[in-house]
């Protein structure tokens, strides 16, 4: 066996070795890739839900199966609003009667079993019943208002009948981390403008 014999085989463990290498990460990549791939049609399913819930909610606002139905002229529709909590009148079971409908969120404590340490339950509340968690990922829920010329509202806001149009932002993220990293997706509603806010 001969000097260059040696080398040959030096080499051949080198390019195996790389080879090896490149392989390895071509099947984390592949990994990654499907992952990620599954992860965003889940989180993208997660962010259709809860968006259709909250189209849904927010266009009702003010909204009364029996339209003679109406308030004193002294008040408003939306009850409190605030950066990640609301409250509105609307006729939530089409029974010609005013309920209060809230949405708020919860701390992320209450979903500390899970891997992610961003996500929280978004609540739906009707007249005073039971809140009603959505977990759907949901890691941001924000609410900004304008008034009728398009100024922003700051808050506090103490006159609720300012209230013209508002902007929702809502992200969610997986539950589950690949290698450190969560997908997520994000909705922005700009200038909502509920029908019944300009009947106030």
């Amino acid at each position: 066996m001969g000097y260059s014999t040696i080398l040959d085989i030096i080499g051949s463990v080198i390019i195996g070795g790389l080879i090896m290498l490149i392989l390895f990460r071509l099947s984390d990549a592949a990994s990654k890739n499907t992952y990620n791939n599954s992860e965003e049609y889940s989180v993208q399913t997660y962010l259709t839900t809860i968006v259709g819930i909250i189209e849904y909610d927010f266009r009702k606002i003010g909204y009364n199966a029996d339209y003679t139905q109406t308030l004193p002229s002294n008040s408003t529709f939306i009850l409190s609003a605030g950066p990640n909590s609301i409250s509105f009148l609307t006729d939530a079971n089409s029974d010609s009667t005013y309920d209060t409908l809230s949405y708020y969120i919860g701390p992320t404590s209450q979903l500390a079993s899970t891997p992610n340490p961003n996500d929280r339950y978004l609540y739906r509340q009707t007249s005073g019943k039971t809140p009603q968690p959505i977990n759907v990922g949901l890691t941001e829920f924000k609410l900004s208002y304008f008034d009728a010329v398009g100024n922003q509202l700051t808050f506090p806001i103490t006159n609720c009948g300012q209230i013209s149009t508002i902007e929702i932002n809502v992200e969610v993220e997986d539950p589950e981390a690949y290698n450190g990293e969560y997908v997520s997706a994000f909705w922005r509603q700009i200038r909502l403008a509920a029908r019944n806010l300009s009947n106030r």
